[in-house]
């Protein structure tokens, strides 16, 4: 399927993302040191002002620009991965791009190096055709996605370094829109005890034992809290998702460390979300100083306005080229369009792939799914920007 006029997008794409899969960059450590001088060599060539910046070393985020001024259009794809897990399970090598008659296979070929590489190539579209028409576009390539981690796009906001007006972010949404996407707080709990040797447990103080008495405290009260709270095909949620205690089977142990997932509908905050699991610990009644309680992530969630420019520029184009009108998914995840959600700017999420293949053995994108992408957000753009040449 190729646009009046528009040449096959197909083999520069898979070009582009055999690259992209050929490098390592799982977290940990998401280490995207090479994975930055390939992506700043194929921008400076192509004729964009291209910066790499990072917040720690090998975590780095490519920045490239072309244009100037209003609107700020940036494009974002997260280029680390989850690691490949157990090697027995993939039927092709995890860091080799393997491709058949329907389908690309590699780690990250649908989370979200298949975005990049559409990405690139709308870059390069851009580029050959003059930049911009008007305002600035800048594509971003950044790191510690998989980690919900600051070192990426949230470093890149919170330095000023990006400043949109439009937000497109290439998630694997099966080129379906996403224009509302949920909350994450994630919180560490932590039991303090005192250690003795199990023959003679009663002179101790379990650590694990409290924990479990907190955590079913938590699974009890929120889950009937839980239950209530859902709206627009969203659910808010709760998971233990880590837990750790004790040293040795022979030590009564002395401390203990859970940690906690809440997904937040768009109308709830992380203060609020926060307040209440340190309100329901506290009703579990172990002694204040037994027990601490600690954010180590948090961003609100986002509804976005879907009758603006952008998701109005895609929606178009999702018609001309498919055929068929829009389609508009809820997130299961969260993406780093949460950083700017107290912004006041139109964030969408759109790419091609579908979810649930990414963080799977055998991750696979299809190649239809990846050259409608790209003709999609071509046509977007030049309903939305336009090009100078």
């Amino acid at each position: 399927m190729a646009a009046p006029n528009q040449k096959d997008p197909t083999p520069e794409i898979l070009s582009y993302l055999k690259e992209l899969i050929s490098m390592p960059t799982a977290y940990p450590p998401g280490n995207t040191s090479k994975m930055a001088i390939y992506l700043r060599e194929a921008l400076n060539a192509m004729g964009y002002a291209t910066e790499t910046h990072w917040a720690v070393s090998g975590m780095e985020n490519v920045v490239a620009r072309m244009g100037s001024g209003s609107p700020s259009l940036v494009f974002n794809v997260h280029v680390d991965t989850v690691d490949a897990g157990d090697l027995s399970l993939w039927s092709h090598p995890p860091l080799e791009a393997t491709v058949d008659e329907t389908h690309v296979f590699g780690l990250g070929s649908a989370n979200c190096k298949g975005s990049g590489a559409v990405q690139l190539w709308l870059a390069n579209q851009i580029a050959q055709r003059g930049g911009p028409a008007k305002g600035e576009v800048v594509f971003t390539f950044v790191t510690d996605e998989e980690s919900l981690g600051p070192n990426g796009m949230c470093f890149l906001r919170e330095q000023g370094i990006v400043k949109p007006d439009m937000l497109l972010l290439g998630a694997p949404t099966d080129n379906s829109l996403i224009t509302t996407e949920r909350g994450v707080l994630w919180v560490e709990v932590k039991t303090i005890g005192r250690a003795a040797h199990a023959g003679q447990p009663e002179d101790g103080d379990n650590a694990i034992l409290r924990m479990i008495r907190i955590i079913n405290c938590i699974e009890s009260e929120m889950s009937s809290r839980l239950k209530s709270r859902s709206g627009d095909d969203m659910r808010s949620t709760m998971n233990i998702g880590k837990l750790q205690g004790g040293k040795n089977t022979n030590v009564v142990p002395s401390e203990c460390v859970a940690q906690i997932d809440r997904r937040l509908l768009p109308s709830e905050t992380v203060d609020q979300a926060f307040k209440e699991i340190v309100s329901v610990i506290n009703s579990a009644g172990e002694p204040d100083e037994t027990v601490s309680v600690v954010q180590l992530r948090g961003t609100n969630g986002f509804a976005g306005d879907i009758s603006g420019p952008l998701v109005a520029s895609l929606s178009n184009a999702i018609s001309t080229i498919t055929g068929s009108p829009a389609t508009f998914s809820v997130a299961i995840g969260v993406s780093d369009g949460r950083y700017f959600a107290d912004d006041d700017i139109e964030i969408v999420n759109f790419g091609p792939g579908i979810g649930s293949e990414g963080h799977a053995s055998n991750e696979s994108v299809s190649i239809d799914s990846l050259r409608t992408s790209a003709l999609i957000l071509n046509q977007a753009f030049m309903n939305l920007i336009g090009y100078s040449a």
